[in-house]
C-alpha cells in the first residue's frame, strides 16, 4: 500500500481510536501531555525526529533544527523534537516559517515552544508540553537527527507514523502501521455502532459492556 493511502487512513481517525488499536495489539505509541499550543488542525504525517541537548561551551553553533528543516523535500512530514528543558524554548515562529515553506506538516515538542502567536498566524500546528518566552539561544543546541528518540515515553524512530489532534500525540512505528490501521478502523465502526445504539435508546450499561469491547479483540484474531 502507498504512503499517501496510509496516511488517508491514519487521517480518517483520530487518537483515541489509534491509541485503543495500539492497547489491543500491546504496543506503545500514545502519550499524555502533549497537547496543541494553539488552537490548531490535526496533523498526521511521518517523524523526522531531533534530539536536544543542554549547551556545553560558549563556541557559537548552528541553531538548533535548522538543519533538519533545511533536508526535508517531501510533503508528509512532521518535525518530532525530544530533549526539550522546562521552560527553555525550542520552537519559534522563525522555524515555523521556515517548516511552512517546506510543506511541513506540524512540529510535535517534548518540550516548550515561544512565538506561538507566529506559528498560529500562519496556521502552522505546534503540539508540546507548553508555552515559554525563554529562547534556547545559548541554553539547548541540536545533538542528532533522524534517529530513535524519547518522546514523553514513548520511542519514536526516523519515518515513524504520528497522528495529533485535540486529545493529544500518538506514534505507530512502520512496521505495525497496517496492522494498527486494521484494527483502528474496526474500531471506529464499532464504537459509531455503539453510538447510535445509545441514541436508539438502548441500555448504556449493555451498549459498554466490557464484552463488547472484547467482541473487537475476538474479530482480530479471527
Amino acid at each position: 500500500m502507498t504512503n499517501k493511502s496510509l496516511l488517508d487512513r491514519l487521517a480518517a481517525l483520530d487518537t483515541n481510536t489509534v491509541s485503543d488499536a495500539l492497547d489491543f495489539l500491546g504496543l506503545p505509541g500514545a502519550t499524555v501531555g502533549l497537547r496543541p499550543l494553539w488552537n490548531c488542525p490535526k496533523i498526521v504525517g511521518r517523524a523526522s525526529t531531533v534530539l536536544l541537548a543542554p549547551k556545553s561551551g560558549s563556541a557559537p553553533t548552528v541553531h538548533l533544527i535548522t538543519p533538519v528543516v533545511e533536508q526535508i523535500h517531501s510533503d508528509d512530514r512532521v518535525l518530532v523534537i525530544a530533549g526539550g528543558i522546562e521552560g527553555i524554548s525550542c520552537w519559534g515562529d522563525i522555524l515555523a516559517n521556515a517548516a511552512s515553506g517546506k510543506q511541513v506538516r506540524g512540529t510535535v515538542i517534548d518540550g516548550f515552544s515561544r512565538d506561538i502567536d507566529g506559528s498560529e498566524a500562519i496556521g502552522y500546528p505546534v503540539y508540546g508540553r507548553g508555552v515559554t518566552m525563554i529562547s534556547a539561544r545559548n541554553r539547548v543546541v541540536q545533538i542528532d537527527a533522524a534517529v530513535t528518540i524519547n518522546v514523553a515515553g514513548v520511542d519514536v524512530s526516523e519515518d515513524d507514523y504520528v497522528i495529533a489532534d485535540s486529545c493529544g500525540t500518538v506514534f505507530v512505528p512502520q512496521a505495525e502501521i497496517e496492522k494498527v490501521l486494521d484494527l483502528g478502523e474496526r474500531i471506529a465502526h464499532r464504537q459509531d455502532g455503539m453510538v447510535e445504539a445509545v441514541r436508539s435508546g438502548r441500555s448504556v450499561a449493555e451498549v459498554m459492556h466490557d464484552t463488547q469491547f472484547e467482541a473487537i479483540q475476538v474479530e482480530h484474531t479471527r
